[in-house]
């Protein structure tokens, strides 16, 4: 594939950063990912206005900008022959000395990468996938609030103690936080349903303030369905009447099972996609067409 290196295109075999850029010593860098239709980064505005919000508060000197970004993602399929594709910009700290500067950086690095998006499995969307419960918890923030950041230890052993439990094949994982409340999956926002009701962890929860998340709360507000963000335990999921996980290149996830950590299993509802879930997924749908049809008229 070919990537995009600081403006320049190179392919991805010959990209180097310097071994003194502070993404790669300390972890200073943020990353956003996304996918296209038709060509066109969904929710590009959401992911901009937060890597913009977190080099802010990193020190890292670099504004988002919407022309240079679509540019970029317009060049990088063109070249790449792909009309659609699984995104990612990752901005690091660049180069500085060996140490901790209380400095703003002022010269990051951006890298954007592309890949190939996996054909899109539609019994997924129907039948649902598990969801393992990890003993792992969910390190707090390592500030006010979670950034999409490249300090990706927690959920890389997350994804190792994942690996470890052979009946939890395709699962995605579940952390709960060190008091034991649900957090978040190593790569999604949780959300359950519930006597008719919408729910997932509140932010304060020390979660990712997901994009698809932030998305799926507006549509269930626009179709009328109470929605609330709040502290639960894994009674409550064991309870709830559907489960369903989002992230913004798999969208909304069905979960069909649940398993504990030593392998007892929940079935959740009819062990696939409830009433409430296919209608936030068709909503999803809809609302991706009505953004493809608007961006393909300017």
């Amino acid at each position: 594939m070919i990537i995009n290196v600081n403006g320049k295109l190179i392919d991805e075999d010959k990209a180097v950063v310097s071994v003194y850029d502070h993404g790669f010593l300390y972890g200073i860098g943020l990353f956003e990912t996304f996918r296209t239709y038709n060509g066109l980064p969904f929710l590009l505005d959401e992911h901009m206005i937060r890597i913009t919000a977190g080099c802010q508060q990193l020190g890292i000197g670099y504004t988002a900008d919407r022309g240079e970004w679509l540019r970029i993602i317009k060049q990088l399929l063109d070249i790449n022959g792909l009309s659609d594709a699984y995104i990612r910009f990752t901005v690091t700290a660049g180069t500085d000395i060996l140490g901790l500067p209380g400095e703003q950086y002022s010269q990051p690095n951006v890298i954007v990468y592309i890949k190939h998006l996996p054909p899109r499995d539609e019994d997924l969307y129907l039948a649902g996938k598990p969801l393992q419960l990890l003993r792992l918890p969910r390190n707090t923030p390592e500030g006010a609030g979670r950034l999409k950041s490249l300090h990706y230890l927690n959920n890389i052993l997350a994804n190792r103690e994942l690996s470890q439990y052979p009946w939890a094949a395709q699962a995605e994982g579940l952390f709960t936080d060190a008091q034991g409340f649900l957090a978040e999956g190593i790569v999604s926002n949780l959300f359950f349903c519930e006597d008719g009701r919408v729910c997932t962890p509140a932010l304060d929860n020390g979660i990712l303030p997901g994009v698809t998340r932030a998305l799926v709360l507006r549509l269930a507000a626009q179709a009328g369905i109470a929605a609330e963000e709040g502290w639960y335990t894994w009674a409550d999921l064991i309870c709830a009447d559907e489960v369903f996980i989002t992230n913004s290149v798999q969208e909304i996830i069905p979960i069909s099972t649940l398993y504990n950590t030593v392998g007892m299993s929940q079935l959740i509802g009819a062990g696939k996609a409830g009433e409430l879930t296919r209608h936030l997924i068709q909503m999803y749908r809809e609302h991706i067409e009505y953004l493809v049809n608007e961006g393909e008229k300017q």
